[in-house]
């Protein structure tokens, strides 16, 4: 007698396999691709739904005691690079939440990923309640990161704060509550009482009680090449010798965000990764907005600098936020949980990011992330030589001018008019909303405009409308 054998499967298998689930999504996703092809550039307001937007944003400023930045209020639809508001304009997004949304607005692989997640059973997953897509989420991560470093470990949290506060606990146990931190001037960690107090910046820990011990080195300053080096190598040194065996870790986003997205050769890092390394002072790489943007997919493996990194923390682009750390670094139990890790649809929607971004393309110094630069600052340069009025010498921190007024790497862009004065910036970046495209500041004097496009999407052609709607808000601004 012969018999045939099915594979074991689950109930939960079962109907997520479902042919009349697959036609339903398909019906959706093409909906969805029809009437994203009805946005095709930036457009004005519709004068019937002003009033819907004014309500809207009236509410808005009720229940956060506080109006929001910008007037947006989207529709709930986007396509690619363009984003549609509730007062029928339509917009260029170039800053995407400052940088969680790397597909734009609507990506159809996405939404299909984020239907399919809606069935779960569970809408949250966490410490003790998690489906397959959390390990692999985990496992797509230790193993990219592994690739080039000795980080083997994922721990998986719902915001890059929390990811930072996982890196911080992690360093303290290893060190036996060591109690100082080394960071970067003009870093940014986040918004939680202790990231508040080691992130740089005044306004953020205003009327917070200060109890965290950080010592601050200066970051590299291109103007100054190998002296930028030897001097924050010296003001390492001038700690270590001041406080030794009391710092936790030396915390360094290799591209400064919110601080102006600066940059720094490998040499600099690998001089103060050895110095640190040299009084055991473990190495905590922060890429919460670096993480994907630059030729590869962690920062660290572009500048060969994995065998110093014990941590990282990642976000943004990835939708679920992680800590990775080395077996050396692995925690004891009890140091790190929580009771949401993502939801089951951020877990999807990160892995098929995650994913794209491995296989399509992306990465090498030919890349689509690459390419996308490239473009960026030839239009960027143009638009410097065609308006050196708008453009004068930048002075820095230390007094020193300079004329370097496109900066950034990958999808991280950045251009300095005006002189980094923070007026007028925040005038034009008010009156670059108004015309058609969204953007953001960073860095704390002199300022600059941020850009962090829709890295995964958008086309190198489109920065020309996006330039031509530049030319028109720099005019109305200066």
């Amino acid at each position: 007698m012969t018999t045939t054998e099915t594979a074991p499967h689950t109930v939960g298998a079962s109907f997520h396999a479902s042919e009349s689930v697959h036609a339903a999504i398909r019906a959706i996703r093409t909906e969805l691709e029809a009437k994203q092809r009805e946005l095709t550039g930036a457009r004005p307001p519709r004068a019937e739904l002003k009033d819907s937007l004014a309500s809207w944003l009236a509410r808005a400023t009720e229940v956060r005691g506080r109006g929001p930045l910008y007037p947006y209020l989207g529709s709930g639809l986007g396509n690619g690079a363009l984003v549609e508001l509730m007062d029928g304009s339509v917009k260029w997004d170039l800053i995407n939440g400052i940088g969680v949304h790397m597909f734009g607005h609507g990506d159809p692989t996405l939404v299909e990923a984020s239907l399919r997640a809606s069935l779960s059973d569970l809408v949250m997953q966490g410490n003790l309640q998690y489906n397959p897509e959390a390990i692999e989420f985990g496992e797509l991560l230790a193993h990219e990161a592994a690739r080039s470093s000795r980080l083997k470990h994922c721990f998986i949290t719902n915001s890059g704060c929390m990811a930072n506060e996982a890196a911080l606990k992690v360093c303290q146990q290893k060190t036996g509550a060591a109690p100082r931190i080394i960071a970067f001037a003009d870093c940014f960690m986040g918004r939680s009482t202790t990231m508040s107090q080691i992130g740089d910046t005044a306004a953020y820990r205003q009327g917070i009680a200060q109890n965290i011990l950080v010592d601050y080195l200066p970051f590299y300053d291109a103007e100054m090449g190998q002296r930028s080096i030897d001097m924050t190598v010296w003001h390492l040194e001038q700690l270590i010798h001041r406080y030794p065996g009391q710092h936790c870790c030396l915390i360094a986003e290799l591209v400064q965000g919110e601080g102006g997205f600066n940059t720094a050769p490998r040499e600099f890092f690998v001089a103060l990764f050895e110095a640190a390394k040299k009084a055991g002072i473990p190495i905590w790489d922060d890429e919460v907005q670096t993480f994907g943007r630059t030729e590869t997919m962690f920062a660290f493996e572009r500048l060969d600098l994995g065998q110093y990194i014990d941590v990282v923390t990642i976000g943004k682009i990835s939708q679920a936020c992680a800590c990775l750390y080395t077996a050396a670094f692995n925690p004891k139990a009890g140091l790190l949980s929580g009771t949401f890790a993502a939801s089951t649809s951020a877990f999807a929607t990160g892995l098929s990011i995650l994913r794209r971004l491995q296989n399509d393309g992306y990465y090498g110094p030919d890349g689509r992330i690459a390419r996308l630069f490239a473009a960026y600052k030839s239009h960027a340069d143009a638009f410097v030589a065609r308006h050196p009025e708008w453009f004068p010498p930048v002075v820095n921190s230390l007094g020193r001018a300079n004329r370097s007024f496109v900066g950034g790497t990958g999808g991280m862009m950045r251009l300095t008019p005006f002189g980094g004065n923070k007026e007028k910036i925040g005038r034009l970046l008010n009156n670059l909303f108004e015309d058609g495209v969204i953007a953001f500041s960073c860095g704390h004097g002199p300022y600059h405009v941020r850009l962090l496009p829709p890295i995964g999407v958008m086309k190198p052609e489109q920065f020309v409308p996006v330039f031509e709607i530049m030319e028109k808000s720099f005019a109305r601004t200066a």
